[in-house]
């Protein structure tokens, strides 16, 4: 069940060092791939042979090409096949034997796909570009819920004082300063700075962060987390995969312009996680309500309401309600 606006964007679908020299199999948005690697970089077909229906991912990798595992097909990056084993020579493969082929690129230590190869702006997050900043990924998981049920999640401020109470807030200091959200450039929604006290920010202690929020389209958003006083900033970029209605992969890259303990804070991530995972999969309804007047918002959701309305403009349909 593809969703023509998500299948525009740039997804990403596992890390780079996953995909040796055999096939790899994916699920975006319910279609299954094929990722292999070619000469000219990583390929991504639709994972299944026309001939009998077979999945690519089972076969193999030779000249450049995916190869059926069960008669020996062989399709190029482009999707076209290219050598039938049970035919003649002087005979010609028919046109109708190929499988659709998808945008494929490598960035950030990750492969990411575009089902609808109109080649968009590749990724691009500012702070993990930067030769300052050292940066980790956490993840890829899985988790049992809607993508933008994930994607706002983590744009929710006021969760910090009581789903990571201890963590990054503090029940007894619930009130979060008002703030806007508004648009840039292509879209973007960019908040103003949100001061938030964090009794063991980055398994660090406790201080006053201030965060600035990016949603450059349905599928991602970055934070930039600065201590005023040292001027310390962690990058948080989230990016996923919708592998289905209900099914979602998460990945996070952080990166940070000091030097952080990376072992102390992958530890400390996951028990954030954790707490975040608790949530999401027992929200309902499970896919996001993009009718505004279907639950109550306050102030603190302004985040979330600017991300609804994207969605809703965009006219995204894939894990929305």
């Amino acid at each position: 069940m593809k969703d023509d606006v998500l299948a525009q964007s740039w997804i990403p679908v596992c890390e780079t060092k996953e995909l040796s020299d055999k096939p790899l199999k994916a699920e975006v948005l319910g279609e299954r791939i094929a990722l292999f690697r070619a000469s000219s970089g990583v390929k991504a077909l639709k994972d299944l042979c026309v001939h009998r229906g077979v999945a690519l991912s089972l076969g193999a990798v030779k000249n450049d090409c995916l190869v059926c595992p069960y008669h020996g097909w062989e399709y190029g990056g482009d999707g076209r096949c290219v050598h039938i084993p049970q035919l003649p020579d002087n005979q010609a493969i028919p046109l109708k034997a190929r499988v659709p082929a998808y945008g494929c690129l490598e960035k950030y230590g990750l492969i990411w796909v575009n089902l609808g190869n109109n080649r968009p702006p590749e990724p691009a997050f500012r702070y993990l570009d930067e030769e300052n900043f050292q940066s980790i990924l956490f993840g890829p998981e899985t988790v049992r819920c809607a993508a933008p049920r994930f994607i706002e999640n983590v744009l929710d401020v006021a969760h910090f004082a009581f789903t990571h109470d201890g963590y990054l807030g503090d029940s007894s200091r619930p009130l979060i300063p008002d703030y806007r959200v508004r648009e840039e450039g292509s879209g973007v929604l960019v908040s103003d700075d949100i001061a938030c006290y964090q009794p063991n920010a980055d398994a660090r202690g406790g201080l006053v962060n201030h965060y600035r929020y990016e949603i450059p389209g349905p599928l991602a958003m970055t934070a930039v987390k600065l201590d005023k006083e040292t001027g310390d900033i962690v990058y948080i970029v989230t990016a996923v995969c919708p592998i289905d209605e209900r099914t979602t992969k998460v990945f996070m890259l952080f990166a940070a312009n000091f030097g952080m303990d990376w072992g102390e804070f992958y530890d400390y991530q996951r028990i954030l996680f954790e707490q975040d995972r608790l949530i999401v999969e027992n929200q309902k309804p499970e896919e996001l309500p993009l009718d505004l007047q279907a639950e109550l918002h306050l102030n603190p959701d302004r985040l979330s309401i600017a991300y609804r309305k994207m969605l809703r403009g965009l006219g995204v349909s894939f894990g929305t309600a």
